[in-house]
């Protein structure tokens, strides 16, 4: 695996094209922080977009937004985001997105690609 550190002024153009690129991949949404342990916030479920906000106070925030219908939508923030990496297979394919933020925080999110079932083996499911 490799890692690789997306640097702060790049964060905005990154997350368009990684969204434009990763909509609808099934993804998992991990929390690891000190006063919560590891907690699971989503399950492989089709990703919307990851982007940034920035307050009029000029702190920033990032949300990752998953979920196609009402029912499975779920919206995380990141406050005061630190650093973020981006994780790569040996192959060069993306693997996960690692979010630290301030109080030693991480988010991580880890996804593969939703393949249509018409490209899976070749045979289309009658």
């Amino acid at each position: 695996m490799q890692t690789q550190e997306i640097p702060r002024q790049e964060w905005n153009s990154f997350f368009d094209s990684f969204s434009r690129q990763h909509e609808g991949w099934l993804a998992t949404l991990e929390v690891f922080g000190s006063d919560v342990g590891a907690q699971e916030e989503a399950h492989e479920l089709p990703l919307e977009g990851v982007s940034v906000a920035s307050e009029a106070d000029k702190s920033e925030s990032i949300a990752i937004n998953m979920g196609k219908t009402p029912e499975d939508h779920i919206s995380h923030t990141i406050t005061k985001p630190q650093h973020v990496w981006l994780e790569k297979t040996d192959d060069g394919a993306d693997a996960a997105l690692e979010i630290e933020s301030a109080g030693d925080s991480k988010t991580l999110l880890r996804f593969r690609s939703a393949v249509p079932p018409e490209l899976v083996d070749g045979v289309v499911a009658e």
